[in-house]
Order: structure tokens, then C-alpha cells, then sequence
């Protein structure tokens, strides 16, 4: 039976593990906006992905060990954070409240409006731009998808290219925005569309 991914009243959702992050504050608008994103730690060169440890959980969380991995002293230096990460397995991590602001959607603007972050939720996918994503990482998304429309009234869902297309480049040229609507219809019932 597939976990329940409900998001309660204090923004957070049922059946993800929290690892909190300090890298939130409060919202000044509601949310209607899903941001996705793709990240793994340490960086590797285009075809030599490697998805393993938790670096990610300690980027999000400021305890990132800059002497690991030469770009890590960088990194280190950074103050972000989303509100989920799926992992490669279909392990799904909660950082941030929904009903807070995380910070990653960094500068931004969709539909004539700036900071993304005010207003949206954001998922980070394991992955990069140079590998496909798993199957059982679509399925989880599709449900954390479903649960936060069931919470917020989700008008936009978008990559971190969309509202950031001079930055940024991901969730990528591997992330399948058909298999997530096939997702979608699979794990719906009829009659809710």
C-alpha cells in the first residue's frame, strides 16, 4: 500500500522523513506554485553520476563538511534549502514547512512575478542533467503533487528553468514531463481530473 504524503494544517507532510533546515523564514504570499528541481552532491562530470550519502540533507541543513569535495568550501558558504528532496530510491525528505518560505528558487519571477519563493513549494529531485530519473521517483512526485494541490490551490507547476531560464537549467533535458503526467493518470481515480 502506497505511503499517505497528506500535508497537515502546519505545512508538513505525512510519510516524509523531516530533516529541518534553519534556511526558511516566513511567507508573505500563499502558495500556488510547485518549483522542481534536480541536485546531487558532490558534483560530478557530465556521465560519471554517482547517487550516494548524505550531502544534500547537509547542504540544507548548513553542517556541509567543506574539506569533502573541492567544491565544497563554495558550497558550504551557502544558505538554501527546499522543501522536499526524492531520492534516486523514492525516499522522501522534508526540510522546510509548506506554510514557510525555502530558499530555492533564489532570483526569480513567472507570470510578472518576482521571488518565487514567496509563493511556491519546492521539490528536489536526486539527479542531474545528464541522467534520466528513476520511475519510482515520478510516482512519489505525482503523489506529493496530488497532496499539495489537496492543500493549496496549485495554479503552476514548473521547472527551476522556468522561472530562473538565464541561471539555471534543471530539473533538465531528462526529466520527463510526460512521464509525470502519465504518472498522474495512473495513480488518480476516476473522476478527479
Amino acid at each position: 500500500m502506497p505511503i499517505s504524503y497528506l500535508i497537515d494544517a502546519q505545512g508538513w507532510c505525512a510519510g516524509a522523513r523531516r530533516v529541518p533546515s534553519p534556511n526558511c523564514d516566513a511567507r508573505s504570499q500563499s502558495v500556488d506554485m510547485i518549483v522542481i528541481h534536480n541536485i546531487h552532491l558532490p558534483p560530478q562530470p557530465p556521465g560519471t553520476c554517482e547517487f550516494a550519502g548524505d550531502d544534500i540533507e547537509r547542504l540544507f541543513t548548513n553542517s556541509l563538511n567543506p574539506l569533502a569535495h573541492p567544491a565544497y568550501p563554495e558550497l558550504a558558504l551557502l544558505r538554501v534549502s527546499a522543501h522536499f528532496l526524492i531520492r534516486r530510491d523514492g525516499e522522501l525528505i522534508q526540510f522546510v514547512s509548506c506554510a514557510e518560505r525555502a530558499w530555492h528558487a533564489g532570483i526569480s519571477s513567472w507570470a510578472g512575478r518576482e521571488r518565487c519563493n514567496d509563493f511556491s513549494v519546492g521539490i528536489e529531485l536526486e539527479g542531474s542533467d545528464y541522467v534520466a530519473f528513476e520511475l519510482i521517483q515520478y510516482g512519489v512526485l505525482q503523489r506529493l503533487v496530488d497532496a499539495l494541490q489537496l492543500r493549496y490551490p496549485i495554479a503552476h507547476l514548473v521547472g527551476h528553468q522556468d522561472i530562473a531560464p538565464a541561471r539555471k537549467t534543471d530539473p533538465g533535458p531528462y526529466f520527463d514531463w510526460l512521464q509525470l503526467q502519465a504518472q498522474r493518470m495512473k495513480l488518480r481515480p476516476a473522476g478527479n481530473e
